[in-house]
């Protein structure tokens, strides 16, 4: 029997171990979920603080229960280890690690590259090698190919197995996770796309195949680009109609109601989480390899980047019509995730809200129920804790600042006791409480 066959009895049987490496916002739920359908999961992360929390059955993410986690132990389906010498005891490796960008807003593939050594290091016959890692087009051919090939394990296709799937987690979303979202899926080879599909076909409501890696690389770039554009439209739209005395929000509303060839999209402070900040660059960084322009997603990437800087200058004008300066105010931000109900701060723009005006010379506080502390990211290192919400500490601001409009704020008593707010997601008329007070960024 061949490495093709032999593994894909393995899966078929459900005797096949899979690893992930990363076991983050993406790499964790999808542990979970191959344990659930009874599939042995291992997870390795570099992190090995994470390791004992996992492995007793406690969980770092909000919206991932410790219940759900100490269940998945408990089976004996499921361990986390930073030991990545045991790679060889799983048969599907799948990377699913961080793909941010350096500071000229290029690609940063340090850790696919060096998930990829790593694999490559302890590969063996037989191993199938999925990258999930949102990044540019032609990454698993062009970067992860060479290494495992490297190897000596023979051909991709025959002597070891490689193909693309990219991530769709959206973190908190109610109605999908990650079994109900279908999957995405282009391997090197048939063999290798035949494969990555039984794997996936375990645990997903629907595998969607597609001819290439670069194909399901470009899949997961038009998803999150198609997002930027249309938020990029709407947070233009609401500048104008803001100078124009509309309220956009009322404007998106009415639109919304037509049953076809319109969907809402909604304006913010600006662009956060792991990939609608990101992801358009990665094309527009690869385009220019084929000396092709992207001004239009490059155009969509200036209007969100500079959304930060419209609401503090809102925030100022704000503050002039009441006879104040930010310069020596104190500000009170509520919401330090880049979207509500999530612990998650990739990218938030909070983070540059907090930054911003702190340059502005404002005294700065934070509320998020989700974030207690503040903790350092790749850019920012604020040293701050979240603020209690009560009605004394609320008065004390000269502005409160909705950035990020979770459900749980009781935005009465935040209108009742604040001087001024400024609220960049329509929290306060989303609540019915119009007041004089309140101002939409």
């Amino acid at each position: 029997m061949n490495q093709k066959d032999t593994l894909l009895s393995k899966i078929n049987n459900k005797e096949h171990i899979v690893g992930i490496i990363g076991l983050g916002y993406v790499g964790l739920p999808l542990a979970l979920e191959f344990v659930s359908k009874s599939v042995k999961t291992i997870g390795f992360d570099i992190d090995a603080t994470k390791i004992p929390v996992l492995n007793s059955g406690k969980s770092y993410i909000k919206h991932i229960s410790s219940e759900r986690i100490a269940e998945a132990v408990n089976t004996g389906l499921f361990e986390a280890t930073a030991d990545f010498s045991r790679l060889p005891e799983v048969d599907a490796v799948i990377i699913a690690v961080p793909t941010p960008l350096n500071k000229h807003r290029e690609p940063d593939l340090s850790y696919v590259e060096n998930s990829a050594k790593v694999a490559a290091q302890y590969l063996r016959e037989g191993q199938l090698v999925v990258l999930e890692s949102s990044t540019y087009p032609g990454t698993t051919k062009e970067i992860l190919l060479p290494l495992l090939e490297k190897a000596g394990k023979g051909k991709v296709g025959e002597g070891f197995f490689l193909a693309f799937s990219p991530e769709r987690e959206d973190p908190n979303n109610p109605n999908y996770n990650t079994a109900t979202i279908p999957k995405v899926v282009g391997g090197m080879t048939p063999a290798c796309l035949e494969i990555s599909k039984a794997v996936y076909d375990q645990i997903i409501v629907q595998t969607v195949t597609v001819s290439s890696p670069e194909a399901a690389e470009a899949t997961k770039l038009l998803e999150n680009i198609y997002r930027s554009i249309n938020i990029a439209l709407v947070n233009e739209l609401k500048m104008v109609f803001d100078k124009m005395g509309i309220d956009v929000w009322e404007v998106i509303d009415a639109a919304k109601t037509k049953p076809f060839g319109f969907n809402a999209f909604y304006p913010g402070p600006g662009l956060g989480g792991h990939c609608i900040p990101i992801d358009p660059f990665y094309l527009t960084w690869k385009a220019r390899q084929y000396e092709i322009g992207t001004k239009f997603i490059e155009l969509a990437g200036e209007v969100n980047t500079y959304q930060p800087y419209y609401v503090i200058e809102r925030c100022a004008d704000v503050m002039n019509t009441h006879r104040k300066t930010l310069n020596g105010s104190k500000v009170l931000i509520l919401g330090a995730a880049y979207k509500k109900d999530i612990d998650d701060m990739r990218e938030s723009p909070s983070l540059k809200l907090i930054e911003l005006l702190e340059e502005k010379g404002a005294e700065i506080d934070y509320n998020d129920p989700y974030i207690p502390i503040l903790p350092a990211t790749r850019k920012y290192k604020f040293d701050m804790k979240s603020v209690e919400l009560t009605a004394e500490n609320i008065a004390s601001y000269d502005l409160v600042l909705l950035s990020t409009d979770h459900t749980g704020y009781d935005y009465e008593f935040i209108a009742k006791h604040a001087k001024l707010i400024v609220d960049t997601r329509n929290a306060f008329g989303k609540a019915g409480i119009k007041t004089n007070n309140i101002y939409k960024s």
